[in-house]
């Protein structure tokens, strides 16, 4: 069971509230202090507990204290204890929201990927370079780099945690994020195409235009693990999930596929890219219920609650839009370029 330190200051006189609330939540040691800041009295309380315990304890001090009232909470991990901490068994209800970070924590770490900023369309532009270069030159090793930086996944999580919560403004900046992130991918991937004289039948580039349902559960597996590994706060199992939802290829290679006059593979790019998208946000906003993420205030559940219904309920649609698009291009799709060129070298 991972463990959490919390430092909460807030006004001298909330001090035993603080302290009674943290043994209430099984803390598993709590000490107060008391200190001048610029002549007003505070408290500082040392606590710490489990990290399941954590989202419990901050609901509770922010409905005892209230909005009105100067006080702050920082959240720290804890890499190791000495003596060792060994906790209590977990009832078994209880063992799947175990271990799962605060909701604070999850959004702080979900929204700095979100960000429109200069950091985030840098890496779009060099991932999408490298894409396009594995791509072209078919070169796994290549396409897996660019799979790794993955820019785009941030946003898409962010509006799944968006939904989550029933954050308008991160599901805002979050849409934002992600269509420009997707347009600027597909731009370059003309501009390279327009550029490049050769490559357009590469293997790598060709299977980044075919979509099968196969392509459906993988898209569902890699989202789900996606946002466990981001609650559970294994950050190492995510460079292994990048690779798996690969939102850059599709994207570059519909770009590439434009810029040499080929729609069809344009076609089956994009929608491969589409299919990743929907369900990494499908299956994202599952975990995320599942794991008991929600708002604390009954009418921001409520209106939480709502959001997810909507959500899930255009998800489906565009994923059995989706499922009709792939039965009908009958995939896989093959460049006509290619089609052509086989028929000829089969004509004595």
């Amino acid at each position: 069971m991972t463990l959490r330190v919390l430092e909460i200051t807030a006004p001298a006189g909330y001090a035993d509230t603080l302290v009674a609330l943290a043994e209430q939540y099984e803390a598993v040691e709590v000490f107060a202090a008391q200190s001048a800041d610029a002549g007003e009295a505070r408290c500082i309380v040392h606590l710490v507990c489990e990290t399941n315990r954590v989202q419990e304890f901050t609901d509770a001090v922010q409905q005892a204290i209230g909005r009105g009232e100067p006080w702050r909470a920082v959240i720290l991990a804890v890499e190791g204890t000495v003596p060792k901490y060994e906790p209590e068994k977990v009832e078994h209800r209880e063992a799947f929201r175990a271990g799962a970070a605060s909701r604070e924590e999850i959004h702080e770490e979900i929204a700095r990927n979100a960000r429109l900023d200069s950091t985030f369309l840098t890496l779009t532009f060099l991932s999408a370079i490298v894409a396009a270069i594995g791509l072209l030159k078919d070169n796994v090793a290549v396409i897996i780099g660019a799979m790794v930086i993955a820019p785009l996944l941030g946003p898409n999580l962010a509006f799944a945690l968006g939904t989550a919560l029933g954050d308008r403004p991160l599901m805002q900046k979050a849409m934002t994020t992600n269509v420009v992130g997707v347009a600027l991918t597909v731009m370059l991937g003309v501009v390279i195409a327009l550029m490049w004289t050769e490559g357009f039948e590469a293997p790598e580039l060709l299977n980044r235009t075919k979509v099968g349902y196969d392509g459906i559960a993988l898209a569902l597996a890699s989202g789900a693990a996606a946002v466990f590994s981001l609650v559970a706060g294994l950050s190492s199992a995510l460079v292994g999930v990048m690779v798996a939802v690969a939102l850059m290829p599709p994207a570059v290679a519909a770009g590439i596929m434009l810029g040499a006059g080929n729609p069809e593979g344009a076609l089956g790019a994009a929608v491969l890219l589409a299919v990743n998208v929907v369900c990494v946000n499908l299956a994202a906003q599952g975990v995320f219920v599942a794991k008991g993420i929600r708002p604390r205030t009954w009418w921001e559940k409520k209106a939480s609650a709502a959001s997810l219904r909507i959500n899930f309920a255009m998800w489906l649609l565009l994923l059995a839009a989706l499922v009709a698009a792939i039965a009908w291009l009958d995939v896989p799709v093959v460049p006509t370029q290619l089609i052509d060129n086989v028929t000829d070298a089969a004509v004595p």
